[in-house]
This record gives structure tokens, C-alpha cells and sequence, in this order.
């Protein structure tokens, strides 16, 4: 389901029999809506939930077992849809949110990891269960996790294939709130408000120096923020966000759209 409320627009995993789960029929639904978002001014974030009071049980099991009868080439191009919606969530400029509520198994799991932020129910778990059923992780579950976890989590979590609450994961760092129950949508609105009320193209700059930090040296790094930074001395955003903190009142980034 899709639907945009002022300038948020709300995608939800919708699929009551399955909890929710994602397949090949999924993902090119779920990468247009966040690639036609790119070209709609109106949109400064996306929050990206399940229905159901769950986020998602990711691969639909049966699917997965009938997908053995067909050749590798098929196969591949399930992973590669998958792998496609991935990049398009690590790639749109827009800032996306994770709200889960109940849980996140497998590529649902690694779903929310593409996500720029996860809010969480206190009593959600996250699974990466692919080693109880002879498989490995996909949908970038290795590379997310490597980068906000230490080794020896993210072994115990691959490894074991066991469900991992919520509240942990929060104190290690990799969900940025957990709250009660029932809560985790209209938390992640409200984190959602807050971007969107700040200066649009600065965010976006920032969303794409996180994107690429970790693929640089400090030089490079260093280089491309100065480029960054000096750009948007000039812009209309810049001008206005200055202007206010002199004048000590609040910025209005809007009314420079």
C-alpha cells in the first residue's frame, strides 16, 4: 500500500497470510514507488512499515522450496529484484525509515538494514534464520550488519539463525529507537516530520556522504565534503538557515522551495 501524508509518503508491507512476506512479485513494486518518489518535490521522506502488527517474515518459505525445481538463471533473477531494491533504498536520496513492529525475518531483515533509520517495537525480534534452512544471508544482510555491529554479533546472528530483540540490537547501536508496542509508525512520522522540516538538498547531501563514507580515505572523504559544504554556502537554503540562527529565530527551509 502506498500513501502519502503531507510530505511523507508511507509504504506498507501488506500480507496478512504470509506476515507480510517479500518476493520477486514485491520488490520492483516497492523500488518504483521509491524511484518515483526521486521526482516528486512534494516527498522529503519515506517511512517503510508492515501491516499486520508485523514488518515482514521476508522469503515466503513455500516459494523458496518450489523456487528448487528452477534453473540457477531463475533463481538469479530473484536475487538480482531483491538486490535491485536494495540499492534503490541505499541509493534514493530520500531519507527512508524502517517502522517495525513484531518483528523482521531474512530479506525483510535486510530491508530494514537499507533503511537509513529503524524504529522498532520493544518486542519486535529480528531473524536472519537463512542457516537453519541451509541457505546464507542475501539482500546485503552481511554487508549492513558488518558495518554496525561487531563480528562476533553478526556471526551469532548469521550463524545461529536465532531471533534478536529488538531492545538489544538498540543498545548496540543499529536501531535508532525503540518504543512501545503499537508505537513504532507514529515514531518514525514523527522522526520523518523532523527531516522534512529541515533544508531538503542538505539532506540529501548528507544521506549520500554517509552512502560513500565508508568507501573512502579521510583525503577523499575530506575532499568531497569541502566540495559539498562550499556549493551550499551559496544556495538558497544556506542563506536562509544563516540568516535565522543570526536573527535567533527559526528557519523556514520551505518557503525557499
Amino acid at each position: 500500500m502506498c500513501e502519502q501524508r503531507g510530505r511523507i509518503l508511507l509504504l506498507t508491507l501488506d500480507g496478512a497470510e504470509t506476515r507480510n512476506s517479500i518476493g520477486p512479485e514485491v520488490y520492483p513494486v516497492l523500488q518504483t514507488h521509491i524511484v518515483n518518489a526521486e521526482q516528486a518535490p512534494d516527498i522529503g521522506a519515506i517511512v517503510l512499515t508492515g501491516a499486520n502488527g508485523f514488518f515482514s517474515s521476508g522469503g515466503n518459505v513455500n516459494a523458496l522450496k518450489a523456487s528448487g525445481a528452477a534453473t540457477l538463471s531463475e533463481a538469479t533473477g530473484n536475487t538480482d529484484k531483491l538486490n535491485a531494491l536494495i540499492l534503490s533504498v541505499t541509493h534514493s536520496s530520500i531519507p527512508i525509515i524502517a517502522a517495525v513492529e513484531g518483528g523482521a525475518a531474512g530479506a525483510g531483515f535486510s530491508l530494514c538494514l537499507a533503511c537509513d533509520m529503524i524504529v522498532a517495537s520493544e518486542d519486535a525480534h529480528f531473524t536472519a534464520a537463512y542457516v537453519r534452512v541451509g541457505l546464507s544471508p542475501d539482500g546485503g544482510a552481511t554487508h549492513f550488519l558488518t558495518r554496525a555491529l561487531p563480528r562476533q554479533l553478526v556471526s551469532e546472528i548469521c550463524m545461529l539463525g536465532r531471533p534478536v530483540a529488538a531492545p538489544r540490537l538498540h543498545a548496540a547501536g543499529l536501531i535508532n529507537s525503540c518504543c512501545p508496542a503499537g508505537k513504532a509508525l507514529g515514531v518514525s512520522i514523527e522522526l520523518a516530520n523532523g527531516i522534512t522540516a529541515g533544508p531538503p538538498q542538505a539532506t540529501r547531501n548528507i544521506k549520500e556522504l554517509i552512502r560513500i563514507a565508508a568507501s573512502n580515505d579521510l583525503a577523499g572523504q575530506l575532499a568531497i565534503e569541502a566540495s559539498a559544504i562550499n556549493r551550499a554556502r551559496f544556495g538558497d537554503e544556506a542563506a536562509e538557515g544563516l540568516s535565522a540562527f543570526l536573527e535567533k529565530r527559526k528557519a523556514n527551509f520551505r518557503r525557499r522551495l
